[in-house]
């Protein structure tokens, strides 16, 4: 499309504050705080997204109020007027690369907890027990509900003062929102009770907001159109309250979001969905919410495409288009779409690695929250090498894109008929396709910087030397490893039941000593063509490697396939029996020990690295093969090696790690060459 004629660049104004184009970036808790403050490191990830040409970006995910609303996942303080200081430095940096910045503020209630930050007890409306954050909270008073109503209008003014251009306050499964829903709101008073009653609580909020900002400063809220649940509001009962906040003239605009925020289930498929969840699930929904009212509208779900939030402009849906983590993947995005070189924006492949406790790391951008420390933008070399890279898996591929932007000569060798390594396994669980675009984007780049990569090429020491090398980087991965048990070499890796081989018989163990993906992957595998499974994990629970939003994923997957899982079990041997294989197990916990029988077991133990090419070509080396590891972390170049290449590995083929760790060695190696 003609970026004259895109509708994702025009520009919108709310009263009297211009938005550049209709791309945003919603609140979210990044995890870059420093006390309760946006401190450097917190402003610069921001500030990457408004040189990179978005219109909005919102901070603070949950910004809390009063000191009753702790801070349980790594949220700001706007209840003290030691943030003013912080925040006029932040809209400043802001502003002047041209974009607008706002902050959500929020009282949790009954999603804080009581043993957090001070240690008061949580408040709601009524005392509903919160299942995610365990907490039993004490029924508000009115001494309470006059003391956070003043709060929320304490922190706006605090936000106003600090030049940002506005705020919103957050309904959902927050203290708003408890009151605004008959399932957690059971109070006969004046505040629960009936609809008019339930939004009492809120109106005041926003009218303290009014009375102590001011009516030059932007307001807006983020509403939970439809709860989703039979005893919570439905959408019918979120337009009438919307329209009563609306009628009363303190809002500007709503912030739409879908759904509970209670318990994990509901947080991954539903509110912040991942990608086991369609693309952009709730446009539609959101889309007749704004018919339904005449404020603007913005909405984030897993709008992670650029044709998509086009549409969402295009046909009225929205007013603002709010691509939240598809700028954690790629904060230049709309720097991309208004060159025209839409193609080349990172994906966004819904891992939620940015919800992890890493946060805001994204799976495969490694200078993602790492602005001070790592940058965005690819540097030229001073001096052209020939760099050659054996691999191409995710570290693999990466190494060649940042080689090959920095002007180097790259040539890559992958044995395999195909780029991918083990994205390609992980890629064949159903809900986990999308994984793909880590590699088909790399490979894409490539293509674009004329990377010659040779596929199907098992490289040996003599045929990387026959490429007259100056850098050489060993990205070749690892192997299968069953661990050190008796009877190894009996067991199935959980790699070839991914992979598509269907075991003997009917009964299959899975032994999980990971808490990654491969275990509960091979065990749905195994489900799926027919097999009897059950599910031994040497941890608490399976995936507890993974993120919340992908462990809970695997658990409900685990449960469709009716598959026991059984916890804290360390396989230590495997033997033959006379109807199938014995896997002998002790149970870390209590240390007994339990045999049982199956026709096949399958053991994912992680891998061990791939690195015979590596110690063939250490000795030529000019460095030894070393990776100074200061350098590496102090983002220097490497020191000088002496006569011969240089040589490094990176990624499995140094220990078994993650996508996000093979891409992060694979980056800041190669950035420096």
């Amino acid at each position: 499309m003609n970026t004259a004629s895109d509708p994702l660049l025009s520009s919108f104004s709310i009263r009297h504050v211009r938005f550049r184009n209709r791309i945003m970036s919603t609140s979210h808790a990044c995890g870059l705080e420093q006390d309760g403050m946006p401190g450097e490191a917190y402003q610069a990830y921001h500030e990457e997204k408004a040189r990179g040409g978005l219109a909005l970006t919102m901070f603070g995910g949950s910004s809390n109020v009063a000191a009753d609303s702790p801070s349980v996942f790594r949220q700001l303080n706007v209840g003290t007027d030691a943030v003013i200081p912080y925040l006029q430095r932040f809209s400043d940096r802001i502003h002047a690369r041209g974009a607008r910045l706002m902050c959500q503020i929020t009282h949790l209630g009954r999603r804080g907890e009581p043993y957090a930050g001070h240690w008061l007890a949580t408040i709601a409306p009524s005392p509903v027990r919160e299942t995610l954050h365990r907490s039993i909270p004490r029924e508000m008073d009115e001494h309470d509900i006059s003391r956070v109503v003043k709060a929320y209008g304490a922190a706006a003014r605090r936000c106003m003062e600090g030049g940002i251009d506005g705020i919103e306050t957050l309904a959902g499964g927050h203290l708003i929102g408890q009151f605004l829903s008959p399932k957690t709101n059971r109070r006969q008073d004046r505040f629960g009770g009936s609809l008019e009653n339930r939004c009492r609580f809120g109106l005041m909020v926003f009218e303290e907001i009014r009375r102590q900002a001011g009516d030059g400063f932007l307001v807006g809220f983020r509403f939970v159109i439809d709860e989703g649940d039979p005893d919570g509001l439905d959408f019918d009962s979120c337009v009438e309250i919307a329209r009563r906040f609306e009628s009363e003239g303190h809002i500007d605009f709503f912030n739409a979001i879908y759904g509970r925020m209670d318990r994990e289930i509901d947080l991954a498929v539903d509110n912040m969905p991942g990608m086991a969840s369609p693309l952009a699930p709730w446009l539609q929904p959101v889309g007749r919410f704004r018919r339904e009212i005449g404020l603007p509208v913005f909405h984030a779900a897993r709008i992670s495409d650029i044709p998509t939030a086009r549409h969402a402009i295009a046909a009225g849906l929205l007013d603002m288009v709010a691509m939240t983590r598809a700028q954690i993947a790629d904060p230049h995005l709309v720097r991309k779409l208004r060159a025209g070189t839409e193609e080349r924006i990172r994906p966004c492949v819904g891992a939620t690695h940015c919800m992890s406790p890493h946060r805001p790391v994204c799976l495969h951008n490694a200078a993602t929250g790492r602005e001070t420390r790592l940058g965005h933008v690819i540097d030229r070399a001073p001096v052209r090498k020939r760099l050659v890279v054996v691999g191409a898996g995710p570290a693999g591929l990466e190494a060649a894109r940042v080689g090959a932007e920095r002007g180097h000569a790259v040539t890559v060798l992958e044995a395999a008929s195909r780029p991918g390594g083990q994205v390609l396994l992980a890629a064949r669980a159903d809900w986990r396709r999308d994984i793909i675009g880590v590699i088909d984007w790399r490979v894409a780049e490539l293509s674009r910087f004329g990377v010659e990569v040779r596929t199907g090429t098992f490289a040996d020491a003599s045929s990387v030397r026959g490429l007259d090398p100056e850098v050489v980087i060993i990205a070749t991965g690892g192997i299968p490893f069953a661990g050190d048990i008796e009877g190894a070499e009996l067991a199935t890796s959980a790699w070839d039941i991914v992979g598509g081989y269907t075991p003997p018989g009917r009964s299959v163990i899975v032994c999980d000593g990971t808490g990654r993906v491969p275990g509960p992957q091979a065990a749905v595998a195994a489900a799926t063509r027919g097999a009897e499974v059950r599910f031994f994990g040497i941890d608490a629970a399976p995936a507890a490697e993974m993120t919340y939003a992908e462990r809970v994923i695997w658990k409900k997957r685990l449960y469709e396939f009716g598959i026991a899982s059984v916890p804290d079990q360390r396989l230590v041997a495997i033997t033959r029996a006379d109807n199938g294989l014995a896997a002998r197990f002790a149970n870390d916990v209590t240390g007994a020990t339990g045999t049982f029988f199956a026709d096949q077991v399958v053991v994912e133990g992680g891998t061990l690295p791939v690195d015979d090419l590596f110690t063939e070509l250490r000795a030529g080396s000019g460095n030894d093969g070393v990776t100074d590891i200061d350098a590496l972390v102090e983002d220097r170049p490497q020191p000088v090696a002496r006569d011969g290449f240089e040589l490094h590995r990176i990624g499995d083929a140094v220990a078994s790690r993650n996508i996000a760790a093979a891409i992060l060695d694979a980056f800041r190696l190669a950035r420096r060459i």
